[in-house]
């Protein structure tokens, strides 16, 4: 029996045809798109993005911690941040603050498990906590999402999400708390029908997972 191998490694950063492909295709569907060089430029562009004083959560992602926006937003003083205020509470007795606070935040920014040549975002969770302010919780949403993520179909990303996201995942979620991750939810964004709301950040190196 044989195993079929994706055209290119899951790693690998897409060429530049294949990323202003899925840019179109994403631009037609009502996102915002840009194509950016680096980390360096991203971090820059989401601050230029995000007003003063506004409430944002970002969502658990290699490419926020590598790109240092993570750092940004949770530990100056610009934003209301959301992750830390959900870390200070308990997660029992504040479960519906807790909830509220990452259903809608002002801005939610983190990246996505790929992005298809046909102009979807594929999103993959286990906890399901950041899937409702991506959805449409969130008044606007930032993506940074990394040249290797750009897949040409839906099934390719589903592909991608199994074979290449969820063992870096579960690598780290074993380093980082014991267990191993798990693929318990998934969410496609086909469109944004909110004229700004949804920014993806396109980046032409490997970034995250």
């Amino acid at each position: 029996m044989t195993t079929r191998t994706p055209a290119r490694p899951f790693a690998d950063p897409a060429p530049a045809d294949r990323l202003e492909r899925a840019a179109a295709a994403l631009t037609v569907h009502g996102f915002t798109v840009e194509i950016l060089d680096d980390l360096a430029a991203a971090r820059s562009r989401v601050a230029e993005l995000i007003p003063p004083g506004a409430a944002v959560f970002t969502a658990a992602s290699e490419t926020l911690r590598l790109s240092g926006i993570e750092q940004d937003v949770n530990a100056g003083e610009t934003y209301e941040a959301i992750r830390p205020q959900v870390l200070a509470l308990d997660r029992a007795t504040g479960a519906d603050r807790i909830r509220k606070l990452l259903a809608s935040p002002d801005v939610a920014v983190g990246s996505v498990a790929a992005v298809t040549e046909t102009g979807s975002l594929v999103i993959a969770s286990g906890s399901g906590s950041q899937l409702p302010a991506y959805a449409g919780g969130a008044a606007r949403a930032i993506w940074v999402v990394g040249a290797q993520k750009i897949v040409p179909d839906l099934e390719t990303a589903l592909r991608r999400v199994e074979e290449h996201c969820l063992p870096l995942e579960t690598a780290r979620t074993m380093a980082a708390h014991g267990w191993p991750s798990a693929v318990n939810r998934l969410l496609v964004l086909n469109a944004e029908f909110v004229p700004g709301r949804g920014t993806v950040l396109l980046l032409r190196k490997a970034v995250g997972f």
